[in-house]
C-alpha cells in the first residue's frame, strides 16, 4: 500500500451513516467508496459492529461509519449496536441520517428521533430508494422532516443506482475538515481481512437462512494459512445458541452448509485475490450473546448493565 497523502488544502474526516434498520445505509457505503466493503442483505439489523468505508473526492478522503440500525433493544447485543451507533455520531465530524423514503416517517424512526438532538454534530438527512415514490410524497416528507429537525440540508437518491449519490459526496468531501489522509489512498476500508471474510459468510447465512435464525448466529474467522501454490485456507466458525439451530444450519445431510461455503468461498476468492479453501464448522454455543469477546469480536462494547 502507498502511504496517506499529505497535501496543501486536502481533506479528511469521518462521516457516520445511522438510521433505523434497513434503511439502506450499507448500500450507500458501497456506492459511495465504489467497492462492496459492507455487505447488504434484505434483512434488519444485517450490521453488527462499524464498518468503516473510504471514499475519496478530490481532495478529500471521505471516512464513512456504517453503523447498526437504530432500534428499540430488546436483547444485550441490541443494545451494544445501538449504542455503537450513536458513539460513532458523537465522535464523527458529520451525521447522515438515511430514511427510507418508501417507508417514511414510521415507529421504526421514533429511537432515532429521540436522541437525535443530542449528538452535536451537523447532521443531513438522507432521503433513500427516491426512484420508488412518487415526487409528492418525496415533497411531503421533506416538509415532515423540516419539522423534527433543523438538518443542514436534505438530500434525495438511490443508493442502489447511484442515482443523486454524486451530490451527496461532493457536499460530504467539502464538509470534512482540512487535515492530511488518515488512509492510503489505495485502501478501501480499515476492516481486517479475517474480519471481512467472516462477515462474507455471515452475510450468505442471512440470505439463506430463515427469518428467525440469523440474529441468533455469529461466525468467526478461527484459522488462516496462505499455502505455497498462492492459495489461502480459511478456517471459520459459526456460532448457534441450539442443537436444532445447528440442524438447520447444516441441512439435510450438510446441503445448506455446502451451499454456503460455495457462494462465501467465492465471494472471499474475489475479495483477496486468490483461491480459498474454506472450511466451516457449527457449534453450539447456548450464550455466546452474553460472551464479551464475541462483542470485541464484533467491534462493540459489552454493556454491562443490560
Amino acid at each position: 500500500m502507498t502511504e496517506p497523502r499529505v497535501a496543501k488544502g486536502s481533506r479528511c474526516g469521518f462521516v457516520a451513516l445511522i438510521g433505523a434498520p434497513n434503511s439502506g445505509k450499507s448500500t450507500l457505503t458501497n456506492t459511495l467508496v465504489g467497492a462492496k466493503v459492507a455487505i447488504v442483505t434484505h434483512k434488519a439489523q444485517t450490521t453488527r459492529g462499524p464498518v468503516l468505508g473510504i471514499a475519496l473526492h478530490g481532495k478529500s478522503q471521505i471516512i464513512l461509519v456504517d453503523t447498526p440500525g437504530i432500534f428499540q433493544p430488546k436483547r444485550r447485543l441490541d443494545t451494544a449496536m445501538s449504542g455503537s451507533a450513536w458513539t460513532r455520531a458523537a465522535e464523527a465530524d458529520l451525521v447522515a441520517l438515511v430514511i427510507d423514503a418508501e417507508r417514511g416517517i414510521d415507529t421504526a424512526l421514533d429511537p432515532v428521533f429521540a436522541n437525535l438532538s443530542y449528538v452535536k454534530r451537523p447532521i443531513v438527512v438522507v432521503l433513500n430508494k427516491i426512484d420508488l415514490v412518487a415526487r409528492p410524497k418525496l415533497l411531503r416528507l421533506t416538509w415532515e422532516l423540516s419539522k423534527r429537525h433543523a438538518f443542514e440540508r436534505t438530500f434525495m437518491i438511490a443508493a442502489l443506482t447511484g442515482d443523486g449519490v454524486p451530490d451527496l459526496k461532493s457536499y460530504l468531501a467539502d464538509g470534512v475538515p482540512l487535515g492530511p489522509w488518515l488512509y492510503p489512498e489505495d485502501q478501501l476500508t480499515d476492516l481486517p481481512l479475517r474480519q471481512a471474510a467472516a462477515e462474507v459468510t455471515r452475510e450468505k447465512l442471512l440470505l439463506r437462512l430463515h427469518d428467525e435464525l440469523p440474529y441468533s448466529l455469529t461466525v468467526e474467522t478461527t484459522d488462516w494459512k496462505e499455502l505455497k501454490d498462492g492459495s489461502v485456507r480459511i478456517e471459520q466458525s459459526i456460532y448457534v445458541m441450539r442443537d436444532s439451530q445447528k440442524r438447520i444450519v447444516l441441512g439435510a445431510k450438510g446441503a445448506t452448509i455446502k451451499e454456503i461455503s460455495m457462494t462465501a468461498r467465492k465471494d472471499i476468492g474475489e475479495m483477496i485475490d486468490a483461491p480459498v479453501h474454506l472450511f466451516l464448522f457449527v457449534k453450539v454455543r447456548e450464550r455466546w450473546g452474553e460472551d464479551p469477546e464475541r462483542y470485541r469480536e464484533m467491534g462493540l462494547d459489552y454493556p454491562k448493565d443490560a
